[in-house]
């Protein structure tokens, strides 16, 4: 298990579009600084100590930033009935689309087991899927951090290949 944990993590690291000399943001385009996604990474980790997770204790936290530079944050909030859960992602994103932000930069995402971070935290598909409703999957960048220094940025439409979005309809 822990072999295949570390596999996953190399090929995170392997297919990031940041160079791993210890955060250096170079994306394929500066959408955020890395002041920025260090902050954002901070914010994250923040919210991830809000986490409600009784059943699991895997707790995330995510910082949201729209492209005004405004921050939302949001943390994973479980439920016994298990269906009813919601990420941290969606907990951001939900938060700033209730009160009208509809314009998206970058999100950073931090977890691990009983609030302890030990290897990137990739959102889950329906996250995935959430955020290609309400960004440019060409530009979104989502960052995936185990601490401010050591972190990978992907752009959406990496994480979500042939995702299926509102100009398909």
């Amino acid at each position: 298990m822990q072999e295949q944990d570390n596999r996953q993590s190399n090929d995170l690291q392997n297919n990031s579009l940041v160079p791993q000399e210890k955060g250096e943001l170079l994306a394929k385009q500066e959408i955020v600084s890395r002041s920025v996604a260090k902050n954002l990474i901070r914010e994250a980790m923040d919210a991830m100590k809000q986490a409600y997770t009784p059943y699991s204790n895997f707790k995330v936290g995510a910082a949201l930033m729209t492209k005004k530079q405004k921050v939302y944050t949001g943390c994973n909030i479980e439920n016994a009935a298990f269906g009813p859960t919601n990420c941290a992602e969606r907990t951001a994103f939900f938060k700033a689309i209730s009160e009208g932000e509809r314009e998206f930069a970058a999100v950073a995402i931090v977890g691990g087991k009983g609030g302890v971070i030990s290897d990137f935290c990739p959102p889950c598909g329906i996250c995935r899927q959430v955020m290609w409703e309400f960004v440019d999957p060409k530009s979104f960048l989502v960052i995936l951090a185990r601490s401010e220094d050591d972190y990978v940025v992907f752009l959406l439409e990496e994480l979500l290949p042939l995702g299926f979005g509102p100009s398909h309809l």
